[in-house]
């Protein structure tokens, strides 16, 4: 089983343990490259990334990653269908502009998808645009109203019934609470209360 340096993110680990070793992987939004890393320096992955910030793309250089400068907004039309393994996008679905075009590239070059993203719906979110009256701000959503590069954001629920009227099926889900994976076998409704983030398996 596959085990991160305590110091990364919990879903770093989750994603480490449904890739498999030597999986081809395009990451989307790889930010500074700690997951493009773990997954080429210890699952022995061929790994791309793309991201549209400069210093990010520094910084995943200066690590010795292929990465790529550019908009996933603006589509994948470099790569070929199912070109890759694993198409990953780690906390980003609700930063893009037009996620449901981001999801159907995914899921024309990769096999699979990976999604991760903060779950709205949790009921500390929830309580606090209802006691405060205010936007929420938490350490998943850590930002103010004006200053948030999240501009979609969504919640478990939402998620399920976009796979649904898309017919995109979900192999795998995991459901992240209070900094641990929730064990719990709660349903949808509970999940979609009581979970900070989600992630998942996708494909067509």
């Amino acid at each position: 089983m596959f085990n991160p340096l305590d110091s990364l993110h919990l879903n770093y680990s989750v994603i480490a343990n449904i890739i498999e070793d030597g999986s081809k992987i395009l990451d989307l939004g790889c930010g500074n490259g700690t997951l493009l890393k773990i997954l080429t320096a210890q699952k022995h992955c061929s790994a791309i990334g793309i991201d549209i910030n400069q210093n990010n793309i520094v910084e995943c250089l200066q690590k010795g990653l292929s990465v790529i400068q550019g908009d996933i907004d603006e589509g994948l039309k470099e790569f070929s269908d199912k070109e890759f393994d694993y198409v990953i996008l780690n906390q980003t679905l609700q930063s893009t502009e037009k996620p449901d075009f981001v999801i159907e590239e995914m899921l024309r070059t990769g096999k699979k998808s990976v999604v991760s993203f903060p779950n709205f719906g949790y009921w500390r979110v929830r309580f606090y645009l209802f006691f405060k009256g205010k936007m929420p701000k938490s350490k998943m959503l850590p930002f103010n109203w004006y200053d948030t590069p999240n501009i979609h954001l969504l919640t478990i629920e939402d998620f399920f019934d976009f796979c649904k009227e898309r017919n995109i099926k979900i192999t795998k889900s995991v459901y992240i609470k209070r900094g641990k994976i929730s064990k719990n076998p709660f349903n949808r409704i509970l999940t979609n209360l009581l979970c900070e983030e989600a992630l998942f398996v996708i494909k067509k």
